[in-house]
């Protein structure tokens, strides 16, 4: 049972840098499109809405995502989605996005807020660095407690009922 208090925090500290690295390569492309000083117009072909949550006690999350084609200036068309785009974008509607030439299928429809993205991002990356070093931190107390648990058990008197390390 003891490898049950190892193997949870390691799949909660899996995810936490997961999505650091999610968070992470998601900036990244929209500054590099936002930098490339390519702009096209694109036609919004569809936007849906994805919902997550709901169950029990928990409250729905809904995202929006929007479709999106453009033509590079290469002539290549380009078909891209993107969630978290603003409610007043319908179908039909022609909007500017950013996009690389390397890489137009990363290409942004949402307007250059580099401060905001950072910010964003930043909080992102201390949040999951505080889940993995909490995570840590129950990992190095749980394995203080079984091995004074352990040492105890074997006729040891190291642990004399102190109660947990941390």
């Amino acid at each position: 049972m003891d490898v049950f208090f190892y193997a949870v925090p390691a799949v909660i500290m899996t995810g936490a840098i997961f999505m650091a690295v999610v968070v992470v390569r998601r900036s990244l492309d929209m500054s590099r499109a936002w930098n490339s000083g390519l702009i096209a117009e694109a036609r919004c072909l569809r936007s849906y809405t994805t919902t997550s949550g709901g169950g029990g006690d928990t409250s729905v999350s809904t995202t929006l995502h929007h479709v999106y084609e453009f033509m590079t200036r290469d002539g290549r068309t380009v078909r891209f989605e993107e969630p978290n785009g603003p409610a007043t974008i319908v179908e039909g509607d022609i909007v500017p996005v950013h996009y690389t030439a390397e890489r137009p299928e990363k290409a942004t429809a949402h307007a250059p807020r580099r401060g905001l993205l950072a910010a964003g991002t930043v909080f992102t990356l201390v949040f999951c660095t505080v889940i993995v070093l909490f995570c840590i931190g129950f990992m190095v107390g749980i394995h203080g407690f079984f091995s004074m648990w352990d040492s105890a058990g074997s006729g040891g008197d190291e642990f004399e009922g102190t109660g947990l390390p941390f």
